[in-house]
């Protein structure tokens, strides 16, 4: 089923009002003329995550400060949260290096309505990286695969983006039409500055505005990195995982504020995208806490491309078919 936005006068935009104003520190009058009541507008979240700990081992996943979201989350749980938030369609993102996870996801895809793309995995430095992509393309569920990710920041070496072999196999995701996920924190930028530059056929989207010290007020050297990468053109950006960067208990809008002002200052309205990163955003909010967030963020900094960073540029980006 569609989901659309609710109508002013529904629970669920009490509600939302409500968790608004706490999070922005902004009276009632102001939350509510932040909400929108277009009932025809339908959002794409374009990162999100299923997985379920029973059955495969997710070797981030530990620690105590992790165990809330330490339990299988599925398409039951996710739908009831995007309808409310006005989200029609999402985009899955692999978890872990696994072919196994990446054709599960497929296949998820192809059974569940609201789901559009797949950011699987494959291993970018096997030779036979090119036979690997067609076989997921032309496998259950191909049709739905968008693009591919590694861990990038899970590596211990932190030039591992600028190997030969990643390139090798960067460049075969560009050639299979799929987009090809960063996910860095500030020390693999550097890396990933000269794996972009040395595949300008490729499209790349940085997932998580790359992590930023949000928690601890640091801009630098953030956002001289990114004010690089941003240069290519071939480069997007996603406006998701901000809150996990800050401070889990006490973060608000403001602290967030900075981060995606200078995004929005360096990639502009046509590469840009929302994502949700649920369930880890869990970790220091709700589904609805992050897409408020982001909505008031961009309403303030980018108010004209309000939909392009919703719906229309995942959309173009990663060629969903909605």
């Amino acid at each position: 089923m569609i989901a659309c936005r609710k109508h002013a006068n529904s629970p669920i935009y009490s509600g939302f009002a409500d968790r608004l104003r706490k999070i922005i520190e902004i009276s009632p009058t102001e939350a509510e003329s932040a909400y929108k009541t277009d009932e025809t507008m339908n959002w794409v979240d374009s990162h999100h995550h299923f997985w379920d700990p029973a059955e495969r081992d997710y070797y981030w996943m530990e620690g105590d400060e992790l165990s809330t979201i330490r339990r299988p989350f599925s398409p039951e749980d996710l739908g009831p949260l995007t309808e409310s938030a006005g989200i029609s369609h999402t985009v899955i993102v692999q978890t872990i290096p696994s072919l196994d996870e990446t054709r599960e996801f497929l296949q998820i895809a192809a059974d569940t309505d609201f789901v559009a793309g797949v950011v699987g995995w494959a291993d970018l430095v096997d030779p036979e990286i090119d036979n690997v992509l067609s076989e997921l393309k032309s496998g259950p569920g191909g049709e739905y695969l968008v693009g591919i990710r590694h861990q990038i920041h899970d590596e211990e070496n932190p030039a591992w983006a600028a190997r030969p072999d990643v390139n090798n196999g960067v460049a075969a995701v560009g050639r299979a039409g799929l987009v090809y996920d960063l996910l860095t924190r500030e020390r693999e930028l550097p890396a990933s500055l000269k794996l972009v530059e040395a595949n300008p056929q490729t499209t790349f989207v940085m997932d998580h505005i790359s992590k930023p010290r949000i928690a601890a007020g640091e801009m630098q050297p953030w956002q001289d990195l990114m004010t690089e990468l941003a240069g290519f053109d071939n480069v997007w950006c996603k406006i998701s995982g901000m809150i996990t960067e800050a401070d889990w208990k006490a973060w608000t809008v403001n602290d967030l504020e900075p981060y995606v002002a200078k995004t929005i200052e360096l990639f502009g309205p046509d590469r840009l995208l929302f994502g949700s990163d649920w369930p880890v955003c869990n970790l220091a909010g709700d589904y609805q806490s992050v897409v408020s967030a982001a909505e008031t963020l961009v309403r303030k900094h980018a108010p004209d491309a309000i939909d392009k960073i919703f719906a229309e540029n995942a959309v173009r980006l990663y060629g969903l078919r909605v």
